[in-house]
């Protein structure tokens, strides 16, 4: 369990030492629901085919310690309360292992002629198991108990094809902020080429994080103290915080290698003085992993099957980024919200619990967000958007963070 799974901030370079480390762990099998058996809380795997790779081979049988995201996709293929699971394997892992061990494999009894009866068939399904190795002598790491139908795209290899598109489209960018989680990777990218005075949307806005109490905010989830100290210098970049409104085209990216996810790409607009970023999910591009069925044993795809796959994604990051990364683009974008990011907000009290209410924020995120607001001093719109991009750099899990900068521009309409 040594093996780093979680980041948040993390500079381009870090990220992707990180993913290739994993990338030399990941074991991926399928196989049949018998062949899973809990014990002690974590889930023992038994006659499954040894795995024969770069690495050489490898044996898959043997114990192997979920992890949050893993107790996610264990509920729901076993129809178990996600949040009962949790506490059980936790609190109780006898229980977790009676209630596993019960779905998977059923319940029989021997009868007074000395025959068996099933009273509960096994479960014959077979799943995708997405592991990784264990180190040193210890457990390996369950991530994933997916649909033996699950398409995957790995995370290194969606960042290579994005970079790839990228290259293609022949456009200056830099990647400013990469999130890892057990879950999903987030990558965030502008080009400092492409900038767009936006006066009213920046209009009296002071960076929030010149309050000291909300930069400890933002350095608490950065998981690189020398990261976190390095983007605190970087505010204002040689001016003075709100003396120049600019903001650059951008976009990010976004995988889940685990299901119930995607493959995702959306422009933003990043705001550089405070490093907010605005996005527009209504012009997103997602693409949710699915393929066909896959037979037990060892996950090989051909390279061809592989290469296919990724030269399709990296053609289509090529397209958006040629699109969203443009001086029209941008010019278009900054007009439409430059339209109601005037509208004056009179009462933040009631208008953040309004946001609350219609946004489904939780009372943390209202009180967040109601901070950020009173320090970046604009009480319009504008000011209601930006304070909800700024709190989100506080916010520790990354795909919340990312799901706040998604309700920012829809908080513009809400002002009052």
């Amino acid at each position: 369990m040594s093996l780093t799974t979680i980041v948040r901030n993390a500079t381009f370079e870090h990220m992707l030492d990180m993913l290739r480390t994993q990338n030399a762990a990941k074991v991926d099998v399928v196989a049949p629901a018998t062949a899973l058996r809990a014990r002690g809380g974590a889930i023992q795997l038994s006659g499954v085919e040894p795995v024969v790779d770069d690495h050489g081979v490898t044996l898959v049988d043997g114990l192997y310690v979920p992890t949050a995201a893993a107790d996610t996709t264990i509920a729901a293929k076993l129809g178990i309360n996600q949040k009962y699971l949790r506490f059980m394997r936790t609190e109780r892992p006898d229980l977790f292992d009676a209630n596993v061990n019960g779905l998977l494999h059923g319940k029989s009894k021997r009868t007074a002629e000395g025959k068996t009866s099933v009273i509960y068939p096994a479960d014959s399904r077979s799943f995708l198991l997405r592991l990784f190795r264990g180190q040193d002598g210890e457990p390996g790491v369950l991530r994933a108990v997916l649909s033996d139908r699950f398409g995957m795209v790995d995370n290194l290899d969606l960042l290579t094809a994005v970079l790839d598109g990228i290259r293609q489209a022949d456009v200056e960018v830099e990647i400013r902020s990469c999130d890892l989680t057990d879950s999903s990777m987030h990558c965030k990218v502008y080009s400092p080429a492409v900038e767009r005075l936006a006066p009213t949307l920046l209009a009296s806005y002071r960076n929030p994080f010149a309050d000291p109490t909300l930069e400890a905010d933002r350095q608490r989830v950065t998981t690189n103290l020398d990261t976190g100290r390095r983007l605190a210098a970087a505010e204002g970049l040689g001016y003075k915080p709100g003396s120049e409104p600019v903001v650059f085209a951008g976009f990010r990216f976004s995988n889940s290698e685990i299901g119930s996810g995607s493959v995702t790409l959306k422009p933003e607009l990043f705001v550089r003085i405070c490093r907010n970023g605005l996005t527009l999910p209504a012009l997103a591009f997602r693409k949710v992993h699915l393929g066909q069925k896959m037979e037990g044993g060892t996950i090989s795809w051909s390279q061809d099957t592989v290469k296919k796959q990724l030269d399709v994604i990296a053609a289509q990051a090529r397209d958006h980024v040629r699109e969203w990364l443009s001086p029209r683009f941008l010019a278009d974008q900054v007009a439409k919200l430059e339209e109601q990011a005037g509208a004056p907000v009179t009462e933040p009290h009631t208008t953040v619990q309004v946001l609350k209410r219609e946004l489904g924020f939780t009372e943390t995120e209202r009180e967040g967000v109601l901070r950020h607001f009173i320090a970046g001093g604009q009480t319009t719109a504008a000011g209601l958007a930006n304070a909800i991009t700024s709190y989100s750099q506080t916010v520790a899990d990354p795909s919340r963070a990312d799901a706040l900068d998604d309700l920012a521009l829809r908080a513009m309409s809400l002002a009052r």
